[in-house]
């Protein structure tokens, strides 16, 4: 009795065990293992490790370029912090491609988190342009990014086929991947002759440079 017993418990312990996801650091704060620049095998000059912080060195004139991780994801959580300069744009993109021989660039294959300095950059008078919105897909919602220079905090979950954004605690976006309503999105958008755009729903994690200093930490991820 008391072996079926210990066999009970153990079972039950391990399936809780297993049960709970595991958060798995993307960035260690101090070096850029795990990442890598798109097309290469190692991460540029441009992009730094700073104060506990990735941040991209914008009067760096080589080694710069878009990074992505080294490893694939399906259906994740995905939590980091970005900073902004003034007058400053970046992006969190996601189930890119890793495969700069087909495809030029990580925005051919992956959606992206807007990172934006609203008020001083000019994609911040466009509705589906501005921090937190599925950029040019979705607007989101306003009133939850933080000013210029301080940290604001992102969930990117995909799920069963759900992609959720949010920032700072709100949901900015939300929508089903793959559906007529989705395809619509994409042909009102400006990806709209982008072949391979959105259309695999698994991939690599990108930061993106866009010619900003832009700073992000605390990226960590969970397999779903």
């Amino acid at each position: 009795m008391k072996t079926v017993l210990l066999f009970v418990v153990t079972t039950f312990v391990c399936f809780q065990a297993g049960a709970q996801k595991k958060w798995v650091p993307l960035f260690d704060g101090k070096t850029t293992n795990g990442w890598h620049t798109y097309g290469k095998s190692t991460v540029g000059a441009g992009w730094k490790v700073e104060d506990g912080a990735l941040t991209l060195d914008a009067s760096v004139k080589e080694g710069r370029g878009d990074i992505v991780t080294d490893e694939s994801f399906g259906d994740f959580h995905l939590q980091l912090e970005w900073k902004i300069s003034q007058n400053g744009n970046s992006g969190i993109i996601f189930f890119v491609q890793d495969d700069k021989s087909k495809y030029d660039n990580v925005w051919y294959t992956g959606p992206e988190m807007q990172v934006l300095d609203n008020d001083g950059h000019p994609d911040g008078k466009y509705p589906k342009h501005r921090a937190g919105n599925l950029f040019d897909l979705l607007a989101g919602t306003e009133g939850v990014v933080k000013p210029v220079g301080e940290w604001n905090k992102v969930d990117i979950i995909h799920q069963n086929g759900v992609l959720t954004l949010k920032l700072n605690g709100t949901v900015t976006a939300s929508t089903t991947l793959g559906d007529e309503h989705w395809k619509a999105l994409i042909k009102e958008s400006k990806f709209n002759s982008a072949q391979y755009f959105a259309k695999i729903f698994t991939g690599h994690i990108s930061l993106q440079d866009h010619g900003d200093v832009v700073s992000y930490r605390n990226i960590r991820i969970q397999k779903l």
